[in-house]
Order: C-alpha cells, then structure tokens, then sequence
C-alpha cells in the first residue's frame, strides 16, 4: 500500500525533492516537518487545523507509516505528504532554509550512552535542522522521558542553539496548552499522569 500510495513521496523521488517541495504541494505556502510522526495523529490534525501550511510528516518504519496512510484515505489532505526515510538523511531532501518549523514529539529515547548521536534532540541532528531551517524559525520537542528531556536542553549551548520555551508540566502551563495537539502517546501518558516536557527552540 505504501509503494504507489499517492500521500507517500516515493523514495526514487526523494534524493530529487529538496528545493522542489513548493513545487511539489502547488503552491508557496510555508514548509512545516515532523521527523518521526508515528501513526500520524498530531500532523494530520495540524493540517486539517492550518490549511495555509504545507506538512511533511517523516516515518522510519513502513508498519507506522501504514497507519498514517489509513488516516489520509479516511480524511484526505492536500497540505500533507508522507516520507518513509531515516531521519539521519533529511538533509537530503530539503533544501537549506527551505523548511519553516520542525516538530519532534515523543522520539524514542535511545536509553544507552552509545547511542547518544541516534537521538533526535542530540547536537548532531540540530546541526542537521539547522541546515534546512530558515534563519530564525522554530523546532518544537515534547516528550514524557524526563532523561531524554535534560539530555535535549544540555545538547542546545554546545549545538548554539537558544531556548525560547523550556517547560517541565505543559498541561499546567495555559499558555502554551493554548492550540496544542495531542499526539497518541501525550494523550496515553498524560492520562497516566506523566508530565509532559516541551522546548521551543531556535537558531
């Protein structure tokens, strides 16, 4: 169902997007990513909320991907597109400074200190963001795992990167609850009474 889906960017086109992505949706419309949406939820809701914004949600696994491809069959959407990739390429497939904004939200939390450059907050994919980001712009990161969470703040000075929001309690936080989607996993965990931890950064 992947191959062909007409939601999915297939891969023979990828190492042919960055730069064409405006192309690719019709029109000029602001770029916004999330690398590693899982079953789809929080992005496919952002652009049925903002159908002035074009969305890419970004998926490792084709299991997960199916999910979201589900969704878009029920509720199609012509602000969003679907990339089965490994995040570690994404430079790959946009252009510099061709994307607006970039949403990390609960990505797995690689536990072993080895694996510390596989994180998606670390300081060597922020070098990667910050390559197809615009100047300025934004990456916003939410996550439940209070270690993957200091770990995420640490990497920021050495990676020159700057905090605009640092919150350890979002759901008490009013302001910032103001316009916030749920992903599947905030909704389960915040039902359990985790907090729930967000940055909002930028270079």
């Amino acid at each position: 169902m992947i191959a062909g889906s007409p939601y999915v960017v297939q891969e023979e086109v990828q190492p042919f997007a960055a730069g064409t992505w405006n192309q690719i949706f019709g029109n000029e419309n602001p770029i916004h990513i999330e690398i590693g949406m899982g079953k789809g939820k929080f992005i496919h809701t952002m652009a049925k909320e903002h159908p002035d914004i074009n969305y890419v949600g970004i998926e490792k696994y084709s299991s997960v991907l199916l999910r979201a491809i589900q969704k878009m069959e029920q509720e199609e959407l012509s602000n969003l597109k679907f990339l089965r990739m490994d995040a570690e390429d994404i430079a790959k497939v946009f252009a510099p400074g061709e994307v607006d904004k970039i949403y990390l939200n609960f990505s797995d939390p690689w536990p072993k200190d080895r694996h510390a450059k596989r994180r998606l907050p670390s300081r060597e994919f922020l070098a990667r963001y910050d390559v197809i980001l615009k100047k300025g712009s934004r990456l916003e990161f939410k996550t439940d795992n209070r270690d993957l969470f200091d770990f995420a703040v640490e990497e920021l000075e050495p990676a020159g990167w700057k905090a605009e929001v640092i919150t350890y309690d979002l759901h008490n936080d009013a302001k910032l609850m103001e316009g916030n989607v749920m992903t599947e996993y905030e909704e389960k965990f915040s039902a359990m009474g985790n907090p729930i931890c967000k940055y909002i950064v930028y270079r």
